[in-house]
C-alpha cells in the first residue's frame, strides 16, 4: 500500500475551515428544498395537533376528534397523503405494542402505544438509515392524566410539524441513503415509544448512521428579544452510552472524550448550519440532555446509534407540562400556540433538513480509521478502509488543536487509504477522516483509534 506524504508546504496551505468548510458551496438541491419550507404549513400542523385537546398516551384511542388516537390517525393520513403526492414513494407504517403499567405510575393501566413513521428508501445505499423524529404525545401537569387538556403546542407539536414538513419536501427527491420520518408516543411516560422502536431496530441489525430528535423547538415567544434568539441547541453526548470497558480504556488513553460519533454528528450539523443557514446558528451543548430531563435520542444512544437532540435555546417552564389556566395576576399558563414562534420552528426545520440531506446524499463515513502508534515519531500516519461505494472521489483529513471545539483545518488527500502528516505530531492535534463523493458531498468525520 503506497503511503502518500504530506509536505510541509501543503500543510501550511491547508484549508482553514473554522467551524465550516469555506470551500464547500451550497448544494443547489438542498438550497431549493430549504426555500420550500413553509412557516404557515408548520403553523397549520401545530394548530391541528393542538385541536385534539389532549394527546396524552393514556387518553382516548377511539375518539375521532379528541385524544391520542385521533392525533395518531391524522399523522398517519398526512404521511399517506404525502406518499400519494410522490407516487407512493413513502412506506407508511404504524408500529403498535402493548405497554403494561409502569413503576413510575405514568402508565396506570395497560395501553396500546403506536409509533407512526414513513420510510423514504435510498437509491444506492438503502441499508444506511437516517432518522428524524419527534414525539406526538403531550401532557398537562400530571403525566398520567388522560382527560385534562394538554395542547402540547411546543412540546412537541412543534417537532412533529417539522418532521411532517421535511417529509413533504424531501419525498420529492432521491437520496443515496434511506430516511425515516418518525413520530413516537409514550415519550412523557418514559421514552416508551422511542425505546420500543430503537430496540426493534437493534434486533433487526439496522444500520442507523444518525438519529435526530426534535423536542421543544417552538422558540417560545417569551424570549423573542433574547440576544441568542437566532440559535438552536444541539445536545450530544461525549462518552458513548454503550461504551465497553475496552473502548473506555482506549478513549482514556487518547483523550477521546469529545469525539464520540454523536459529537461528530453535532459538529456536522453545526458545519451544515454555517453553510446553509448563516443567520440561524447551532449552539452545541456538550451534554446528552438537559438537567432533570430526557429525550427520545437516549434509547438510540444506549443501543449504539449516534443521536442528538434539537431544542430551543431558551425554555419557558410556565408553558411546558402545565395545566392551561390563568393565574391570579392574569398570567397565562400552558403550552398553547400563541407562545410558539412559527418562523423559529421553520428555521430549526431548515437546519434539520439541510443536515439530513447532506448526510443522505453523501457517502458513508470511513470505516476502521486508525492512527498508527507503532513507534515514536513527530509525523502522524492515518489509515482507513476503502469505501465500496462507486461515487467516492476520495477522502479528506481534518484536524484541530486539542482545545478546539470544531474541526479547524482540512485537506483533500485523494482516493487513498493511508496518509502521513509530516511534521504534525499526533500528540498535539486531534485528527479525523471523512469521505467525499464526486459531487463534493462529505460524510461526517470518523475519529481514529490507535493501531500498530
Amino acid at each position: 500500500m503506497r503511503v502518500i506524504v504530506l509536505s510541509l508546504i501543503a500543510s501550511l496551505t491547508c484549508i482553514i475551515i473554522l467551524g465550516q468548510d469555506k470551500t464547500e458551496k451550497p448544494n443547489p438541491l438542498i438550497s431549493q428544498m430549504l426555500k420550500e419550507i413553509s412557516a404557515k404549513r408548520i403553523e397549520a400542523d401545530i394548530r391541528k395537533l393542538v385541536s385534539f385537546g389532549t394527546r396524552n398516551t393514556n387518553s382516548a384511542q377511539d375518539n375521532p376528534q379528541r385524544g391520542i388516537g385521533a392525533a395518531r390517525d391524522w399523522i398517519f393520513q398526512e404521511f399517506q397523503k404525502i406518499s400519494n403526492e410522490c407516487g407512493g414513494c413513502l412506506e407508511v407504517e404504524k408500529q403498535s405494542f402493548l405497554q403494561e403499567p409502569t413503576q413510575n405510575k405514568r402508565i396506570p393501566k395497560p395501553v396500546i402505544i403506536t409509533n407512526v413513521f414513513a420510510r423514504l428508501k435510498g437509491v444506492s445505499d438503502p441499508d444506511r438509515i437516517y432518522i428524524v423524529s419527534a414525539h406526538y404525545d403531550s401532557m398537562c401537569a400530571d403525566p398520567a392524566d388522560g382527560n385534562c387538556d394538554a395542547p402540547g403546542a411546543n412540546d412537541d407539536a412543534s417537532g412533529v410539524a417539522a418532521v411532517l414538513e421535511m417529509a413533504r419536501i424531501m419525498s420529492k427527491r432521491k437520496f443515496d441513503a434511506t430516511i425515516i420520518f418518525l413520530t413516537v408516543a409514550g415519550e412523557e411516560q418514559g421514552l416508551l415509544g422511542a425505546t420500543y422502536f430503537a430496540e426493534k431496530a437493534k434486533q433487526a441489525n439496522w444500520n442507523i448512521d444518525a438519529m435526530f430528535t426534535n423536542d421543544i423547538i417552538g422558540g417560545v415567544t417569551t424570549f423573542k428579544d433574547a440576544p441568542n434568539r437566532q440559535t438552536v441547541r444541539v445536545f450530544s453526548e461525549g462518552v458513548p452510552s454503550n461504551e465497553t470497558e475496552v473502548e473506555a480504556n482506549i478513549r482514556k488513553s487518547v483523550g477521546g472524550e469529545n469525539d464520540s460519533p454523536s459529537r461528530q454528528l453535532a459538529r456536522f450539523i453545526k458545519e451544515t448550519a454555517g453553510i446553509y443557514s448563516p443567520n440561524f446558528s447551532v449552539l452545541m451543548i456538550y451534554r446528552r440532555d438537559r438537567y432533570l430531563r430526557g429525550g427520545d435520542h437516549i434509547p438510540f444512544l444506549e443501543r449504539g446509534f449516534p443521536a442528538v437532540r434539537f431544542t430551543e435555546t431558551n425554555e419557558d417552564y410556565d408553558h411546558q407540562h402545565q395545566n392551561v389556566r390563568q393565574g391570579p395576576d392574569g398570567k397565562i399558563y400552558g403550552d398553547t400556540p400563541e407562545f410558539v414562534d412559527f418562523e423559529y420552528v421553520a428555521n430549526v426545520t431548515r437546519v434539520n433538513l439541510a443536515s439530513l440531506a447532506r448526510l443522505a446524499l453523501a457517502p458513508a463515513k470511513p470505516k476502521n480509521v486508525g492512527i498508527v502508534t507503532a513507534k515514536l515519531t513527530n509525523d502522524t500516519e492515518l489509515k482507513w478502509e476503502a469505501s465500496t461505494q462507486q461515487d467516492v472521489k476520495g477522502y479528506e483529513i481534518v484536524w484541530r488543536e486539542t482545545t478546539e471545539p470544531v474541526w479547524t483545518h482540512s485537506i483533500f488527500v485523494g482516493n487513498v487509504t493511508n496518509y502521513v502528516m509530516r511534521g504534525m505530531s499526533k500528540d498535539n492535534y486531534f485528527f479525523g477522516v471523512r469521505a467525499v463523493d464526486k459531487d463534493g458531498n462529505k460524510s461526517p468525520v470518523s475519529f481514529p483509534r490507535p493501531i500498530r
